[in-house]
């Protein structure tokens, strides 16, 4: 059963301090929204066409549904008890698509009802962590195994692949513009992309041998854009020439450089686990504003672009909140 929890008092109050700071200075603000359940932690974020925001409460085991236009939250136990849901995203269909990291599943979330169904997957890939809907399938990586996979959700059938070069930890997963998939290999130096047909992976080092990019955005020219947890830069590559380009976190070396999303701003948005900031990057002057984080001890682990509506949304683990930036209108 659903458990819907009445948040209007606590929204209505920090929407308005927020929304008078933004009128005061032209840097964007972070509006939260306090998740009621005790002992919650929001791991990921996702956005639906229809603007609803749903996160997974990796702790408690429940699927998150956040209607930003009310502030009321609705959230769904998983049918299988404590199996850690972790990543999160919404298909084209606007089913809602998490993976359960500790029981080996993905769940699929009916956005009508509430409903769940889960899908068992291969031993190989027992630690699902980020997936992503595409061409139909959903894709998932398990760091922990070195593999990733697809699932056809029509047939139940899954497909998965294991990494050649050892230990990598492939962690982010994007979609490119030319339809191919893109992997954050957390473990060295290296992104690869993958061909959605076959599966078949190429890798591409990054120059520093330190680098341990942990996930990634690409922007519409193809450009993937990720976040070096290690070293504190932010990075980008060029997939047509291997040419990579990166500059220094404002937070410094330590900063550990997490989420990342590509704004409709024309920024590319990032937060500093380690400093609470969120970072926004201007391509075009390589300008970094920092944006705090309100509530103190918030590390956005994954963020999500709601293109529509022009807005950011973030899972603001270690708080209890969902976070919320308006960049305003598409430029």
């Amino acid at each position: 059963m659903p458990v819907i929890h009445h948040t209007i008092p606590i929204f209505v109050a920090i929407a308005t301090t927020a929304s008078a700071l933004a009128a005061q200075t032209p840097t964007p603000v972070v509006v939260e929204y306090v998740i009621p359940r005790a002992g919650n932690f929001p791991h990921d974020p996702a956005v639906g066409a229809d603007g609803i925001v749903w996160y997974t409460d990796q702790t408690n085991s429940y699927i998150g549904r956040l209607d930003p236009a009310t502030g009321k939250i609705t959230d769904y136990a998983t049918p299988t008890p404590e199996s850690g849901p972790h990543g999160i995203t919404v298909a084209p269909d606007g089913s809602v698509w998490y993976t359960a990291q500790r029981t080996g599943l993905l769940g699929r979330v009916n956005p009508k009802d509430g409903s769940i169904d889960e899908f068992d997957l291969p031993y190989e890939t027992r630690n699902p962590h980020t997936p992503i809907a595409h061409q139909g399938k959903i894709w998932y990586t398990d760091a922990n195994n070195n593999t990733y996979g697809r699932l056809d959700p029509a047939s139940g059938k899954v497909d998965f692949w294991t990494i050649p070069t050892p230990n990598t930890r492939p962690y982010g997963l994007f979609a490119a513009p030319d339809e191919s998939v893109w992997i954050a290999q957390l473990g060295t130096n290296q992104l690869s992309r993958v061909d959605p047909a076959s599966g078949a992976l190429r890798e591409y080092p990054l120059p520093n041998p330190a680098a341990r990019p942990r996930r990634l955005t690409i922007t519409a020219d193809g450009t993937v854009w990720y976040t070096d947890y290690a070293r504190g830069y932010l990075g980008a590559l060029n997939p047509a020439t291997g040419n990579v380009r990166e500059w220094p976190s404002p937070g410094g070396k330590d900063s550990g450089p997490y989420g990342i999303s590509t704004g409709t701003d024309g920024r590319i948005w990032y937060d500093e686990a380690r400093t609470g900031d969120m970072v926004a990057f201007d391509p075009k002057t390589s300008k970094m504003t920092v944006v705090p984080i309100p509530t103190a001890g918030a590390i956005v682990r994954h963020m999500v672009t709601d293109g529509a509506r022009g807005r950011l949304w973030l899972a603001l683990s270690g708080t209890g909140r969902i976070g919320e930036i308006d960049l305003g209108k598409p430029r």
